[in-house]
């Protein structure tokens, strides 16, 4: 998943920007320093988090810049092009431009590139890249002409590739587009024409780039509204001939086709990039950020001011102009997946457990007979051959384990097993596992009374393991009742189907708790609360308002005057509705895990109506015990939420509601969470009141200045 968090302008003056926007913003050899260029005369250095300019320096009238200026992360200058001839060096403590560095240049540059880890190149009009060192010592070189008559540089970048410095620029010429891409270790320059295809008649608006070992990805933001990705290879088999390269969909219709100006686009990682233009023919500017490996749009946000269609990204800042100001938006992007893209991924991990790979790797785990990575067909007949010639190999002990799985007792297998654990861990361990628990269960189907529960168990706690790695244990596990196992599958695997966890879900709620007193469950902190503890402070909590809510009365004067009837309703809801083991399994498994709400919603109608009640009120005393603090949290180790309480509630009454009204049990905890919701919105609205009193007093304030005199004021509120 991706979020904008909230966006801040950089300056509050005006930037000089043209009809095109401005000239660039590029970063200084400080990570938290920019420098940038506006349309006219003027380059500033802002610092990003004082959100302030550092330095300002302008041409003389007359004049104008026309080069971004960037800095020389080698020697910390600044460098910039006026008049497209006249290269200016300075630093911070240089205040006026026409006494610094100047040296006159025989041919019009189109852009100064600089990174960090090699020197700034020079980037003419006509195609030539030079080295600044080179041209500085001779200012009056000439410079040869690359790209042909009437051919235009549209776009240009600049990457490390290996510690080499690698150019790639885009031209244009009568609607045909070509790229060149320049390598500095080798002085290769190589030409590639863009294939549009033949249905293609758009004209190519943004361009961005990524690069890897071999490829620079391409992508092209067209006036058909759609995202095109070209892979061009960094290394060609010719270098001297000119080649063709073609264009792939990516996206579709992220823009308006209308949209002529105010679009943009850039890779922020592998998997995300962000876009900027009206995502419909009649609606406002946006920015949004997609996903490109699933397809999907992650947040987008409107920018009513209206933007130029210019973007930048640094680190995880992306600057824009919105309206005249110079804005910065913060975003981040999560790592994509396929559980992130569909449904709710689980964020944290527990400490102690190993970061290795929940999922089974199908290249090197063939069915389930440990075909690991060191059993591919090459290397079997190696070993085979080896075997002709000398003592034959060693049997993997993966495999003599699985022949003991075969034959062997319970008791004899969980020895052999914990002496394989101690092993040292190969990088197919957990497919290897996987096929472990297979053979154990494959026993079990042929020996129903085979049942290798401690076996199993230390298999979990490996904390490897997946549903998918091993498909059969949870219904094993179901049908035994075993709410032990249930629990630590649940808390550990990321990729549990929610047909499966609802049978998990009606397992804990209707399971006796006679049996559940029996049963080995991990608590977590669920002991705090445990009846004992509810009673003994229930006299207090009575007469304390929680977050503005007080159970016993109504906060807003417009509720009901039927919901404020006795004070056992408030006891009843304070009361944890079921025994610790329960709420243990209830709060610890099920309300963490992760799940995908149109998934979901089928299996709970098949949940019977008392269980949804008594999972209702469990997660309406959860929400109280919420309440009773500022922070708005449970306490204990890796509580759950109030946004997966809330979640959870909301997903019982979708599903079951017309059932759960029906039920003479439940109108009591359906009006219980109508009087909360109602008290809620009338805390809301007193806090809005609240807001707009402050803001009111913040400008009073920002109009006085008394710092020179003492005074006490009385604020009256209400």
């Amino acid at each position: 998943m991706a979020a904008l968090e909230e966006e801040f302008t950089l300056s509050a003056v005006p930037l000089g920007a043209g009809p095109d926007g401005l000239l660039g913003v590029e970063q200084s050899d400080k990570t938290d320093q920019f420098l940038v260029t506006d349309s006219g005369r003027t380059v500033i250095l802002y610092k990003v988090s004082d959100q302030k300019p550092l330095g300002s320096w302008s041409v003389k009238q007359g004049q104008i810049i026309t080069c971004p200026a960037v800095c020389n992360f080698q020697t910390g200058e600044y460098i910039v092009v006026h008049d497209h001839k006249v290269l200016r060096l300075w630093n911070n403590e240089d205040v006026n431009l026409d006494k610094v560095f100047k040296a006159t240049l025989s041919a019009e540059v189109y852009r100064i590139h600089s990174i960090q880890g090699t020197e700034p190149l020079v980037l003419f009009k006509e195609g030539a890249v030079c080295g600044l060192e080179a041209l500085l010592a001779e200012p009056q070189q000439k410079i040869e002409t690359v790209i042909s008559d009437e051919e235009v540089i549209k776009w240009t970048k600049f990457f490390m590739v290996f510690r080499h410095p690698v150019l790639i620029f885009i031209t244009e010429k009568h609607g045909n587009y070509f790229a060149y891409v320049q390598m500095f270790n080798s002085r290769i320059l190589s030409k590639y024409t863009l294939l549009l295809g033949q249905e293609e008649k758009s004209v190519i608006q943004s361009f961005t780039a990524s690069v890897d070992r071999k490829f620079i990805s391409l992508m092209s933001l067209s006036s058909d509204g759609c995202i095109y990705e070209t892979l061009i290879p960094i290394h060609p088999s010719d270098p001297g001939k000119s080649q063709k390269v073609v264009r792939s969909l990516v996206l579709k219709t992220v823009v308006s086709g209308n949209a002529r100006n105010g679009v943009a686009l850039t890779i922020l990682d592998q998997d995300h990039i962000a876009v900027l233009g009206p995502p419909l023919p009649a609606s406002k500017e946006c920015l949004s950020i997609w996903n490109t490996k699933f397809q999907t749009l992650q947040i987008s946000k409107e920018l009513p001011q209206g933007t130029s269609g210019q973007l930048w990204y640094y680190g995880e800042n992306l600057f824009m102009l919105h309206g005249k100001f110079l804005t910065v938006i913060p975003y981040k992007c999560e790592v994509s997946s396929l559980a992130g893209a569909l449904g709710k991924l689980k964020h944290s991990q527990d400490p102690g457990t190993h970061s290795m790979s929940h999922f089974v790797n199908w290249e090197t785990s063939q069915g389930h007979g440990f075909e690991s990575q060191n059993s591919e067909p090459s290397k079997r007949i190696l070993r085979r051959r080896k075997s002709e010639t000398s003592v034959e190999p060693e049997v993997p002990a993966s495999k003599q384990l699985l022949s003991t799985i075969k034959k062997d007792s319970e008791k004899h297998i969980e020895v052999e097993l914990r002496k394989f654990l101690a092993i040292k861990r190969t990088p197919d361990f957990h497919t290897v596992i996987g096929d472990i628990v297979m053979g154990l269960l494959g026993r079990w189907k042929t020996e129903p009374s085979f049942y290798p529960r401690n076996s199993l168990m230390q298999l979990i706690q490996t904390h490897v393991l997946s549903y998918s790695l091993c498909p059969g244990l949870m219904e094993v596990a179901l049908e035994k009742t075993d709410v032990q196992m249930l629990q630590l599958c649940l808390q550990q695997f990321p990729d549990i189907p929610e047909a499966v966890t609802c049978a998990c879900l009606k397992i804990f709620l209707s399971i006796g708790d006679d049996i559940l007193q029996k049963a080995d469950v991990n608590m977590e902190s669920v002991s705090a609360y445990s009846d004992a503890v509810q009673d003994e402070h229930m006299e207090e909590q009575s007469e304390i308002l929680q977050n503005g809510f007080n159970p016993e009365e109504d906060n807003c004067d417009t509720c009901d005057k039927e919901l404020s009837e006795k004070s056992q309703d408030t006891l009843e809801t304070t009361l944890c509705p079921v025994i610790p083991k329960k709420a243990a399994l209830l709060r610890n498994a099920i309300l963490r895990s992760a799940y995908s709400e149109t998934f979901l919603l089928p299996h709970l109608k098949d949940i019977p109506a008392q269980h949804i009640t008594l999972f209702l009120q469990y997660l309406y005393f959860l929400y109280l015990k919420c309440s009773e603090n500022a922070t708005m949290t449970l306490p204990g180790i890796h509580p759950p939420t109030l946004n997966q309480i809330m979640d959870w509630i909301c997903l019982l009454l979708d599903a079951n509601f017309t059932v759960v009204v029906m039920i003479p049990e439940a109108k009591r905890l359906l009006l219980s969470l109508y009087k909360f919701v109602k008290s809620q919105i009338c805390i809301c609205s007193e806090l809005n009141k609240i807001e707009v009193s402050f803001r009111e007093l913040q400008k009073l304030s920002q109009e006085k200045n008394n710092r020179e005199l003492y005074s006490i004021e009385v604020l009256e509120l209400f």
